[in-house]
């Protein structure tokens, strides 16, 4: 018995190609779309990229500087929940800080982060205002929710978003903040 190569490799590459674009069909509306149409309905989402995996969703945001992270986070664990699963969410916040925010930010860092190494997350709000109010257009506030602690500065023209875990001493968030 002779093989005939030619319909082999055709039978081969048809049946790649209907399994693979299958997959990338099934990716693209039944997990990407979605999730974008949930981010993108939120005031103050400019553009997002969505990395979904195995393991992990992973959300690249950029966002205006006066959006509420932590409301936003919530609506996409809310809304999102079919396609998120069992997922880890990690987002990311593209950095639109100025030179200004990011000085600030060094002063307020070593109060947040003992108020985040006692566990009194009252105090880093306080803190906050009170850095702030030594700075004329800035604006910081602080929310807390079970997993993260959000930090929101902005001085009008751009803005700085934190996303602090709630378990002590994992300081890697700090760095791509």
């Amino acid at each position: 018995m002779k093989l005939r190569i030619v319909p082999i490799m055709l039978t081969v590459v048809i049946s790649a190609s209907v399994l693979f674009g299958g997959w990338f069909l099934y990716r693209q509306m039944a997990l990407q779309n979605p999730l974008a149409n949930v981010v993108s309905q939120y005031d103050g989402v400019k553009d997002s990229h969505i990395d979904i995996k195995q393991n992990t969703v992973t959300l690249n945001l950029d966002l205006a500087p006066d959006t509420n992270l932590q409301g936003l986070v919530q609506h996409i664990k809310k809304e999102g929940k079919s396609v998120i699963g069992k997922r880890e969410l990690k987002i990311q916040v593209e950095d639109h800080s100025s030179e200004a925010l990011d000085q600030w930010w060094e002063k307020a860092m070593l109060s947040v982060a003992e108020a985040m190494d006692n566990k009194q997350y009252t105090d880093i709000q306080s803190s906050l205002e009170q850095l702030a109010a030594q700075s004329p257009n800035l604006k910081a506030k602080a929310t807390i929710d079970d997993t993260n602690v959000y930090v929101s500065l902005s001085d009008g023209k751009s803005g700085k978003f934190i996303i602090l875990p709630r378990q002590p001493g994992n300081m890697e968030v700090w760095n791509h903040a």
